[in-house]
């Protein structure tokens, strides 16, 4: 196994000071408990994609997390695939997935998402369309936990547009349910929330330039009105996946982690360098350190 260190770019809002500072930080000298958060595993049985997400599952139980958040993109995929295709894939998530020694909280990615893509041939009126056979086979799309006095929230990032693609978003329901969930957590009680699409990321100005275009399933388009519900709480973390890239972008003291894939480059090697991996979270107190870990798989 390699923990990786990884130089991650820091956003600090206020100054606009853009600096680099090595991560992962070893501040905490002990943890009163640790999580794992593994995004975009795309388990499929092509490109080696079981026998690479069984070598991660291996990593993790030797670790010893109290638990695991999963990021989405958990399976590819179900957007655009037969009820058949998908259906396999669910069972294959299902049946690797049960190889974990600890709890497993799944978060809803895009590729969970299932026929609205014209070209799946599935209809809306499909009992299993859109979130039904996430939810059928995974539970729900959005929730919150509690452990050891933290206070996780899990968010379904993903919204069907009128044309049957995909944006990220939150919709008025749950904004309504975060709202309401709120109501029973002490505003010093520690946050962490799990989306799949970055709500914050600099991925596209990073990688393609300033002013390069924004694509509508890149980012929550409505982050700033969701974390604003946030204000007068302690949110520490926001994990996110989908873009298979690693940042921590600190905004007034919550970190936007947006965590390297288990999957790399969809089962091809490394992606912008990032290698295949996920997020070891040590907490202690109300404090927390990270460290990205590679877990070793090679592409045969």
């Amino acid at each position: 196994m390699r923990k990786l260190s990884y130089l991650a770019l820091s956003i600090f809002a206020g100054f606009i000071l853009l600096s680099c500072s090595q991560q992962p930080k070893t501040s905490c000298v002990e943890e009163s408990f640790s999580f794992a958060f593994m995004t975009d595993i795309h388990v499929q049985p092509e490109r080696n994609a079981t026998e690479g997400f069984r070598a991660a599952i291996t990593e993790v139980n030797a670790l010893k997390p109290d638990f695991v958040i999963t990021g989405g993109d958990l399976i590819m995929d179900a957007l655009g695939v037969s009820f058949d295709r998908a259906d396999s894939l669910y069972a294959l998530y299902e049946e690797v997935s049960g190889d974990f020694n600890m709890p497993v909280y799944n978060t809803i990615g895009n590729h969970e998402v299932f026929g609205i893509y014209e070209k799946s041939g599935i209809q809306p009126d499909h009992p299993d369309y859109r979130f039904g056979m996430f939810e059928s086979r995974l539970g729900k799309t959005y929730y919150s936990f509690n452990h050891k006095d933290w206070h996780f929230i899990v968010l379904n990032s993903v919204q069907e547009t009128e044309d049957r693609h995909y944006i990220g978003m939150i919709d008025e329901e749950q904004m309504e349910w975060i709202k309401s969930d709120l109501l029973d957590v002490d505003p010093e009680t520690s946050i962490v929330i799990s989306t799949h699409i970055p709500f914050i990321t600099v991925y596209t100005q990073i990688l393609y330039g300033e002013y390069a275009p924004e694509y509508h399933g890149l980012v929550v388009e409505n982050a700033r009105e969701v974390l604003d519900l946030f204000t007068g709480h302690n949110l520490k973390i926001v994990l996110q996946g989908h873009l298979h890239y690693l940042e921590d972008i600190q905004v007034y003291g919550t970190h936007f982690i947006t965590v390297g894939a288990v999957s790399g480059r969809w089962w091809s090697g490394a992606n912008h360098d990032v290698e295949e991996g996920f997020l070891m979270v040590n907490v202690h107190g109300d404090d927390f350190c990270w460290e990205y870990v590679d877990f070793g798989w090679e592409v045969e």
